[in-house]
């Protein structure tokens, strides 16, 4: 008998989908088991499931009524009691009335838990920080097992902290992959690991990843370093030289059509021995310098899955979002008109009433319109080793060779400013091999100082414009993995941090999201001229820093002279506040620091008497309102 497996991604948002529960899936779909996947509010997913049971029954007592057409009426009784939606006159029949009435309890009784439906349910995990989303997940999914020791949690977030999750869900998680025969089932030697990735999942949900149209691979796994501040080594323990990726990508094309972009989520390919093998084995999947591609036609990826019946669900909704896309290229009115009526004819508009069946009907109408109007061009292809290579393993061969594949971006890791001399050669050869878009994380709040920050930031900016190249630079804040007291949280402050400077930076980086890129003029505007400026900015009230955007015309023009002239003779509020704070004695200063220090300005009156020390903290209540009208 199959299996009713339930994959469950927390509600949060991220950027990549979970490359986890995209192999479960396809390991599950050959073992002949039937696979759904959410991600959403479980409360939601709750209430449909009873919407489905509830749809099943009024059609075996009211056949001649279509009950999917009435399903948003029947969703906000089951979830309120009520419903806005109820016009028709079949909800005046008392056994209906009665019936919704019946399943309405059964959600508020939780049937859903005492009688749970799937045999094997799947959560992934993401982030420490997603903790409390996360166990909450947790939590409800796993009463939608029939048997708790069925449930399967695995991930970032269970493999670094599995006894803590225990702990809050009664759940053992699986730690680290799913690389060897029978991990989830004993007497299967599939290893899980090494499987395609089943994209078709991702379209059974609303919610659309920013990285999408890529194959989603890795060549090698682990990592030989071990730094302090990394989660790889207990995530990804023993290094492996070199996977396979022809193979995979050949299946993914087949089924779901060629992807743009190749992106690899090594955490370091240069310590390969087999480095040049994969170099070359990216060539020959069609990344090769200059690689361009033409992406198969959507609409016929759909029904080709619908005919071989590989997950109806998701290409039903897919589908929908097809002819609606279509009819944004119409430019006949006519024409639109007519496809609407087509589609309303059909009942294809909503994924609640569309089925297979219609969709395969239609596809002699739809087809020759999707030729016309879908006519994709050649678009460039990019290899994207999205964890960063390492700068201490670059030499010029390496990277000659890496210059014959479409790397874009280059990312090199900064970690730290000791690395300066050696990050800044490998920034070097790159460009020198013809290679000039680059990016880098650069962390922070770890050991090093906040001056560290502006450095190393201040040298890529350096190195963008003497050689013509384009850095882009993301500061990523560091928060320890396993201490009790933050894993959970974001809260952590590095010893020479303090929660004023890492709020100033976040500031900053707000109206730049989250980037910084090439330009002396918005780099000084931003960070400052110097490092003296650039510590003042953090010390400076956050509507202060706020107001200095680049890219807010109007508002730059208006706070031109701002932070440009500190004479005493200038009134506005930013230079009145530099004034005052730089004026304190070294003992009321060393005070005052101490308090902006916490970025807690709600009592401040009870940690000083001193009239100057509070006519400078005073600054730190200005609301934005505030400080734009001034």
């Amino acid at each position: 008998m199959n299996r009713k497996i339930l994959l469950i991604e927390p509600n949060y948002k991220n950027k990549y989908p979970p490359m986890g529960l995209m192999k479960l899936s396809t390991y599950y779909k050959m073992c002949g088991d039937e696979v759904r996947f959410y991600k959403g509010n479980l409360k939601d997913f709750a209430v449909t499931l009873i919407c489905e049971d509830l749809v099943n029954h009024l059609t075996n007592i009211f056949s001649e009524v279509k009950w999917k057409i009435h399903y948003p009426c029947l969703f906000e009784f089951i979830k309120y009691g009520k419903s806005s939606k109820m016009e028709a006159d079949i909800f005046n029949n008392e056994l209906v009335f009665d019936t919704l009435k019946e399943y309405r309890k059964k959600y508020k009784d939780k049937e859903y838990f005492n009688k749970p439906r799937y045999d094997k349910v799947g959560i992934t995990t993401l982030f420490t920080f997603y903790w409390d989303i996360t166990i909450e997940t947790i939590n409800f999914a796993k009463h939608l097992c029939k048997n708790i020791n069925d449930v399967m949690v695995g991930g970032i977030m269970s493999s670094l902290l599995p006894d803590e999750v225990f702990a809050e869900t009664g759940i053992h998680p699986f730690v680290g992959q799913l690389n060897h025969p029978g991990d989830i089932d004993k007497d299967n030697e599939i290893i899980i690991d090494e499987l395609p990735l089943d994209y078709s999942i991702l379209e059974e949900i609303d919610y659309e990843y920013p990285a999408k149209n890529a194959y989603f691979s890795y060549m090698t796994r682990g990592c030989v370093n071990k730094c302090g501040f990394c989660a790889v080594p207990k995530l990804e323990p023993k290094y492996s030289n070199y996977i396979g990726l022809i193979n995979n990508i050949k299946v993914t094309k087949e089924r779901f059509g060629e992807q743009k972009d190749l992106l690899l989520l090594d955490n370091n390919v240069l310590a390969s021995d087999c480095y040049y093998k994969i170099i070359d084995e990216i060539k020959e999947c069609g990344f090769q310098k200059d690689a361009k591609c033409i992406l198969d036609n959507e609409y016929e990826i759909v029904i080709n899955n619908l005919k071989n019946g590989y997950n109806d669900r998701g290409y039903l909704k897919k589908v929908i979002k097809l002819y609606k896309k279509l009819i944004t290229k119409v430019k006949n009115d006519d024409l639109i008109k007519e496809i609407y009526q087509v589609l309303e004819q059909n009942e294809c508009l909503y994924d609640y009433t569309i089925t297979k069946e219609k969709v395969l009907d239609l596809d002699d109408y739809f087809r020759p319109l999707f030729v016309k109007y879908f006519k994709n061009k050649k678009v460039k292809r990019i290899v994207d080793f999205n964890q960063g290579i390492d700068s201490r393993l670059i030499t010029d061969e390496k990277m000659s060779k890496l210059s014959e594949i479409n790397i874009e971006p280059l990312r090199i890791a900064f970690d730290h400013w000791e690395l300066k001399d050696i990050y800044e050669k490998s920034v070097r050869i790159a460009c020198n091999n013809g290679i000039k878009k680059l990016s880098n994380y650069l962390l922070y709040n770890f050991n090093d100082k906040p001056e560290d920050l502006y450095y190393r930031l201040k040298l890529n900016v350096d190195l963008c414009e003497e050689l013509d190249a384009s850095i882009y630079s993301f500061p990523m804040k560091y928060h320890p993995l396993f201490d009790k007291e933050f894993f959970k949280n974001r809260n952590y402050i590095g010893k020479n941090w303090n929660r004023k400077f890492i709020r100033a930076i976040q500031a900053i980086l707000n109206s730049t999201k989250g980037k910084v890129g090439r330009g002396k003029e918005f780099f000084y505007e931003a960070f400052g001229s110097d490092v003296d400026q650039y510590i003042r900015i953090l010390w400076m009230p956050e509507p202060f820093i706020i107001y200095r955007r680049k890219y807010d015309a109007k508002l730059r023009d208006k706070l031109k002279n701002r932070y440009n002239s500190y004479s005493s003779n200038d009134s506005d509020l930013a230079n009145e506040w530099w004034m005052k704070f730089n004026s304190l004695s070294s003992d009321k200063l060393e005070l005052a620091k101490k308090i902006i220090a916490t970025n807690d300005f709600s009592n401040y009156e009870k940690k000083t008497t001193d009239p100057e020390i509070l006519e400078v903290l005073s600054y730190y209540r200005i609301t934005r309102d505030i400080a734009e009208e001034n």
